[in-house]
């Protein structure tokens, strides 16, 4: 299926459009379906709007939304899990030219707070639990005037969502929203840092669903299932079919494999993201009991590198011709790199578990990716000598058109992460990332920049020295850390060992890691092996660990801090 590209021939732009144009090619196809509960015999019931339906129903809210005074420009804070009415709202927003607020509430309240504060919203759409929190920190929204609730209202007043949708519908004239015009503003999980508010235009939208249904090949008749709540938003844009999970989007790692697998073959879903923990467990329990999904054509997974072992293992429930693709990106920039099982599986995988990176494959068309020298300071204009000599260790950089241009008022995160291009146009994004370019183009992801150890003989980067002490069968995942101040850090392992282990004999564990360092240069200089019960880990899709706490943690531990 062949989607027109509004940016080349139409003025204004709108990101809303893209579902109007699937309503119309596709009326009576399912845009969203959501488990309401189970009948008499234990079966998932559902409910559901096809495509115009979704598209009409996002016109009325959007009427709503304007008569209450959330209209184009208006910063609105959007707390709903996913259900029907995460998708309606999100959709009506975008045609009255409202500017969503995301923020991830596992950030912690105090962190969530805190970014809505500074993002100054005027607007404040929220499930019933949203609107407790924000009574009890009041001096957090102070510049809200509007209030919305979406379910039962209680004690603070405001609008519902029932009372946002009016009567009767009325087709809703789009706002004239531009291509450089704000469309979002997605916070960061901060996981390696303080969050940040990335601000998306309608043009970076435009061109982000472009990317993904070019590179995945979407057709007509897909089906997807979205475990992570914000990806879910692309589909009813690439025409697909959105299974809502029966899960907690905040908690992927704990997921119940059983309502995962439940869904793909009630619905016959042919693609599927997944995060690398909820990939592994549900990989993990449908290996142990022979589970085969034919239907699915795809799995997506992405949030954190994916280790070959669990594609492995979950590449046993997929039919032939199917294949898990793990894109590579930021809340700023994705997808921008990718790179399949079949590959990964065949040709990278041995060189991944031998300490060279997580091969993340290659650049998606029409994208620029370059590796610049390691800088941890503000790099105001790009250079080509910037660049560093293919398989030279380097910070990944990358331009193209759905790359955010910059921070919700952040200067000082555009001076660390933007760099523009006056011998070429446009501006670069610096990911953060280390990698290096093999000699067929491919990108090897070794890291966070932060992340790295400099010690008085060289860096480490964590990636590549984390393998090495992955491949012991009792490790169920490792943590690089230096404890001291750059540039004369002391390299320390932090083991999270395998969870089924009762007893595990804890010495001769550390003499095998020891030993297993020893053998390699790239590791030789690591001599402190730590054990930790639970690695701290993101909440969005439970697989980046906080290597910063580790490091505390570790101080602690050694006595060093």
């Amino acid at each position: 299926m062949e989607i027109t590209d509004p940016l080349e021939s139409v003025t204004p732009v709108n990101v809303s459009s893209y579902l109007r144009e699937m309503a119309a090619r596709q009326p009576y196809k399912r845009a969203v379906v959501a488990p309401v509960g189970r009948d008499k015999v234990d079966r998932v019931t559902y409910t559901q709007l096809n495509f115009q339906q979704l598209d009409q129903e996002s016109d009325r809210i959007a009427r709503g939304l304007d008569d209450a005074g959330i209209k184009r420009g208006v910063r609105t804070i959007l707390m709903v899990k996913p259900c029907l009415e995460f998708f309606v709202l999100t959709f009506a927003m975008f045609k009255v030219g409202a500017v969503p607020v995301v923020v991830d509430p596992g950030m912690g309240i105090k962190r969530m707070l805190s970014c809505f504060q500074e993002c100054s919203p005027k607007a404040f759409i929220g499930i019933p639990l949203a609107h407790v929190v924000r009574t009890l920190y009041p001096k957090f929204f102070k510049s809200v005037n509007t209030w919305v609730t979406v379910g039962r209202r209680w004690f603070w007043g405001g609008l519902t969502f029932d009372q946002l949708r009016g009567d009767a519908w009325q087709p809703y004239e789009t706002a004239a929203t531009t291509r450089d015009e704000v469309a979002a503003i997605l916070f960061t999980t901060g996981s390696t840092g303080p969050a940040k508010g990335a601000v998306y235009t309608h043009g970076n939208f435009y061109s982000q669903i472009r990317y993904i249904q070019a590179h995945f090949e979407i057709a007509p008749d897909e089906i997807d299932l979205p475990t992570f709540p914000l990806f879910a938003l692309f589909d009813p844009a690439l025409g697909m079919t959105a299974i809502i999970p029966d899960m907690d989007p905040t908690k992927p790692a704990l997921v119940d494999p059983e309502k995962i697998i439940e869904p793909i073959k009630n619905h016959g879903v042919t693609n599927m993201f997944a995060s690398p923990a909820l990939l592994n467990r549900v990989g993990g329990y449908g290996k142990a009991n022979g589970v085969k999904l034919p239907s699915l054509r795809r799995v997506v997974s992405a949030g954190a590198p994916v280790a070959p072992a669990n594609i492995e293992q979950f590449s046993t429930m997929l039919g032939e011709h199917a294949q898990i693709h793990t894109p590579y990106g930021a809340t700023e920039a994705v997808p921008i790199i990718s790179i399949a099982s079949r590959e990964i599986l065949s040709e990278t995988r041995a060189r991944s578990e031998s300490g060279f990176g997580t091969c993340v494959g290659y650049p998606l068309d029409n994208l620029d990716i370059e590796i610049i020298g390691i800088n941890d300071d503000p790099i105001e204009k790009w250079k080509d000598t910037l660049m560093v000599p293919d398989g030279e260790i380097g910070e990944i950089v990358v331009k193209g058109e759905h790359v955010t241009r910059g921070y919700f008022k952040n200067p000082k995160a555009d001076a660390l992460a933007k760099m523009a291009d006056d011998i070429n146009g446009g501006f670069w994004h610096r990911m953060g990332d280390l990698g290096w370019r093999d000699s067929k183009g491919r990108i090897w992801f070794c890291g966070r920049k932060n992340h790295r150890v400099e010690t008085v003989d060289g860096p480490l980067y964590s990636v590549p020295c984390e393998a090495i002490f992955n491949n012991h069968p009792e490790v169920f995942r490792s943590a690089l850390v230096g404890t001291g101040n750059f540039p004369d850090q002391e390299p320390v392992m932090c083991i999270e060992l395998q969870p089924e282990l009762s007893n595990p004999d804890k010495k001769r564990i550390e003499s095998e890691l020891l030993d297993l360092a020893e053998s390699t240069e790239l590791t030789k200089e690591i001599k402190i092996i730590l054990f930790h019960k639970a690695f701290p880990v993101d909440i969005r899709h439970n697989s980046k660990i906080f290597r910063e706490k580790l490091k505390i943690w570790a101080e602690k531990k050694l006595g060093t801090n």
